[in-house]
This record gives structure tokens, sequence and C-alpha cells, in this order.
């Protein structure tokens, strides 16, 4: 009876491992050597001051992380699949799988699409990475995607939704492709609350949406969506994004581009306010034998009525440029330089660290002008598996 049941517990074992289709382990291993730095100026004394930082960080070209995602085939052209991705900081080995926030999802998909539950990616951010030759990594992510995943604007939705139920269209549609997102806010609405954003049952839902056609060397998409921000100072405030970007893919070279809108919209006590961001891209990549060439220019441009910002023409530039060497297919070693300038006033808070902050202290006496120009140079090497 007992060898019965082992043998019984064994082909049940070998069933399962069966259906299992496949199950894979992947990552990737990113460090290298950053240096940065950020001059400001005191707009009312002229005093200047300037910062920089060396450092041994992670992430420069491909975003450092381990994963584990697999594939079930159920038969009649249906499959559940799950992703679970972790970040990791190899520079110091101090963040392991600890959490799956990078990606935790399971998904059933068939001839109608895909259903796909948990924390994913949204909609809104696609168009700020694919169409960024830098793929918002390292020093040369463009400022498009630093304004938006700001401080400032608090977006906690910006890159990813947790809690998200998402529907992605089948791939067989003659390039056509597309997703819609909704993120549950899973708050608790109480009629006796404070009516504040950080109260409100509505806080932190996000939903939006990604349409585009990719046949060839063209790709070409529109994404919009909208998240409650928490704000303790707002009834209500909406961050809401529209997006739209493209590729052309020439052979000797591939083109960029991206036009962004952002709306940081209040509802106050004293009555409805916004702020605006308008931002726009242009790069592109060149092969060169075994390595890459990347070069990129974007540009924000602010409208802050509620933040204060002042002068003619508030805005941020950033020119980055590139250089990624193939040792293999897995292995890359990689060098950026990028150059950030502020005009006007404008609040840069991006990857440069050292230019994120409003005030500066040197030899003991503060400034408060914001950031003029920064600079960051990354080199290092990849290796994902």
């Amino acid at each position: 009876m007992k060898k019965s049941l082992t043998a019984i517990a064994a082909l049940a074992v070998t069933g399962l491992a069966a259906a299992q289709s496949s199950v894979t382990m992947f990552g990737v291993v990113d460090a290298g050597v950053s240096y940065q730095s950020a001059t400001s100026r005191d707009a009312a004394t002229g005093a200047s001051s300037k910062q920089t930082r060396t450092t041994l960080s992670n992430s420069g070209y491909n975003s450092s992380r381990i994963g584990f995602r697999g594939t079930e085939d159920l038969g009649g052209g249906l499959a559940a699949s799950f992703w679970l991705e972790a970040p990791i900081t190899n520079d110091d080995g101090a963040t392991g799988i600890s959490t799956f926030n990078r990606r935790s999802t399971v998904s059933l998909s068939g001839g109608f699409g895909e259903l796909r539950l948990g924390r994913d990616y949204t909609p809104t951010f696609w168009n700020d990475t694919v169409f960024d030759p830098f793929g918002t990594n390292g020093s040369g992510t463009n400022v498009i995607s630093s304004v938006n995943g700001s401080t400032g604007l608090n977006n906690t939705n910006y890159v990813r939704a947790s809690n998200s139920i998402g529907y992605f269209l089948p791939p067989n549609l003659g390039g056509f492709y597309g997703q819609l997102q909704y993120s549950l806010h899973e708050n608790t609405d109480s009629s006796t609350a404070a009516d504040t954003a950080s109260t409100n049952s509505n806080a932190g839902r996000y939903i939006g949406g990604r349409f585009g056609w990719a046949n060839g060397p063209l790709d070409v998409a529109v994404s919009a969506g909208q998240n409650i921000a928490v704000d303790t100072l707002a009834l209500t405030r909406k961050v809401q994004t529209i997006n739209l970007g493209a590729s052309y893919d020439f052979g000797p070279v591939k083109l960029f581009g991206e036009l962004s809108n952002v709306q940081n919209k209040f509802d106050t006590a004293l009555g409805n306010a916004h702020d605006s961001y308008n931002g726009y891209l242009i790069g592109a990549t060149v092969p060169v034998g075994a390595g890459l060439i990347r070069a990129s220019y974007s540009t924000v441009r602010y409208n802050e009525g509620a933040a204060g910002i002042t002068g003619e023409d508030p805005r941020v530039q950033k020119l980055a440029l590139g250089y990624v060497h193939n040792l293999s297919k897995r292995t890359a070693l990689y060098a950026t330089v990028a150059r950030v300038n502020n005009r006007n006033d404008a609040a840069y808070t991006g990857s440069l660290s050292s230019a994120i902050t409003t005030g500066y202290s040197s030899n003991g006496v503060s400034y408060t002008g914001l950031p003029r120009s920064s600079t960051g140079y990354d080199f290092g090497i990849r290796h994902a598996f």
C-alpha cells in the first residue's frame, strides 16, 4: 500500500511537470562607475556652488534584476503563465529577492488576447522607455521620464501600478497592438473621513491604455492615462498623461521621437488649478560593428502656476551620448555622458541625483538657487542570463 501511494505521488509529480511547458530563471547584473556634478547659482546674491559625486552604481545600461517566469499549455489555444521579477542592487548586495515589485503577474491568454493580473508596467510609461535610445536607464534617461517620475508630482503609478487588471490585444492583428489597464486603489471609503486625497477612496487609482502599430521598420504608439495622486494639501489631485512615440529603422540608423503632455490637476478648497509639462524627445542609434552608438536630446517646458516657478520660458534640456560594445549576446560594455541645462528656474528632478535638491551648502554658506547645469558619466558592464 505504501509503495502504491509512493508510485501514485510520483506519477502526479511527473504529470504536473509535463503540463508545465516551460519555467525560466532570468536576470541582469549591471554595474558601473558613475560621476555626477551639479552647479547652482543663488538668484539673490549671485553666489554659485558646485557638488560632485562618484559612485559604483548599478543599472546604468539595463536595470539589474532577477526573475522567474513560466507558461502552461492548457489546450484548446489557452495558456496560463506567471512572471515574478525582483530588483537587485549588485553594487552593494543590500537588495535581493526581498520583493517582486518590478513585476508580479499571473495571466490567462488565448485567441482573445491576454488577461493579466498583478503589479505591472503602466501603458503610459511604455512610450517613455521604448522610444528612448537609452531605455530610461542611467545618466542618459530622457527628461520626460525624469520629470514625470519626480517627487514633486508624487505620481507613484508612473512606472508601475499595483493591484492592476490588464488586457492585451492578441498578437495576430497585422501589426496592431494595444493594452488597457485599471489599478484598484483598495482604500476604504469613509463618510466621516476628512476630504483629502490621502483619505479619498480613489487615491492611488490608475486607469490607462496604449495602442500602436509595428510593421517592418516602423513602430508608432499613443497612450493616455490618469492617476489619482496622494496629496495631503489638495482635496483631489489627478496626474493625466498623454504621449505619442515613434521609431523608424533605416538600417544604418534608427530614429526615435516622442511628444508628451502631463497635466497635474488640483482640486483645492480655494478652487481648481493645474500645472502642465510639455516635452519632446528626438534620438538615434547607429550600429557600428559589434557596437551601438546612442544619442538623444530631450526637453520639458514647465508651466507651474501652483508650484510658483517663474521665468519667461522655464524648461529643462538634456543631451546624452553613449556607446555600447557587445562582447557577446549576453555581455556588453557601455559608456554614457549626459548634460542637463535648466532655464529660468525649471526645477529638474532626475537621474543625475546630485541635481535633484533645490538648496546647497558649501563652506558653511547655504545657497537656495536651483541647479543651473548638471553632468553625468557612466562606465560599466552588463551581463544578462
